[in-house]
């Protein structure tokens, strides 16, 4: 049997889905070697909502959750279509506690900002779990665990946020500045814990200092890193298909599980 990859996106500034550069390069080389899934469900940073849910409708619409960007941005559509039916499984597999969203939410840039790289085509359906902040990071890494059986159901299961994202540190209109010192002790403190598969510390990760503290100031771009994480079994790899910083205080690092 073979077991869809798990993968988390540094998906970093809206404008990124309409670049060429070194970061969308890479996640069009993701599409390219990935087996082709039958669907995808995202946990996206943009989706934080005091409550667990996820899109059930047939089409889903693009959303253009931000401002102050160029017209053509709020412009681009991601016209991929949704899977009721995935959201029915995705709700079973979570012991039926979700709120089956089929009017209200769709996919937001955390979502189509990759995933127009990943699969130009938008010919794959894409659903969106919520991530609900009422809850600690322990909790969304457990019931994280309960969809792993989606891997072996050829879903490609993805997050999408930062593994550091300080928008206050973080250097506006300038090119190539040198990422933050805590922010490149994080990263290899991360990458460390991740390769030796110990994501105890990852999980509590505010138990990881000053530099933590830095580099996640608010959990909502860290967390989808933790449900990607959770897929992990044994046997799997992990690696690091692209990688970098955005303005110093913007890890654009991908992680793959699998």
């Amino acid at each position: 049997m073979t077991t869809t990859p798990a993968i988390f996106f540094g998906h970093g500034n809206p404008m990124n889905a309409l670049y060429q550069n070194a970061w969308t390069e890479g996640w069009a080389a993701i599409g390219r070697t990935v087996p082709r899934p039958k669907a995808i469900l995202c946990i996206s940073a943009h989706w934080y909502v005091p409550a667990l849910a996820v899109t059930a409708m047939k089409r889903p619409r693009t959303i253009h959750d931000f401002g102050g960007f160029p017209r053509e941005l709020f412009e681009y559509q991601y016209p991929a279509a949704g899977s009721p039916e995935l959201a029915e499984r995705v709700a079973g597999l979570l012991d039926g506690d979700v709120y089956l969203d089929d009017r209200q939410w769709g996919l937001d840039h955390g979502t189509w900002a990759v995933l127009c790289h990943v699969y130009p085509d938008a010919d794959i359906p894409v659903v969106q779990l919520s991530i609900d902040e009422s809850q600690p990071a322990e909790w969304h890494y457990e019931l994280a665990k309960k969809l792993r059986p989606l891997r072996n159901e050829n879903i490609l299961i993805i997050g999408s946020g930062n593994l550091i994202h300080n928008l206050h540190a973080y250097a506006w209109g300038k090119r190539d500045v040198e990422p933050f010192d805590w922010a490149v002790r994080f990263e290899q403190t991360a990458r460390d814990l991740m390769m030796s598969d110990d994501h105890s510390p990852l999980v509590n990760y505010e138990s990881l200092g000053k530099d933590a503290h830095l580099s996640a100031p608010a959990p909502d771009h860290y967390l989808p890193l933790l449900y990607v994480l959770a897929q992990k079994q044994s046997g799997d790899e992990v690696s690091f298909p692209v990688g970098g910083f955005d303005g110093g205080s913007i890890s654009m690092t991908t992680v793959q599980i699998g």
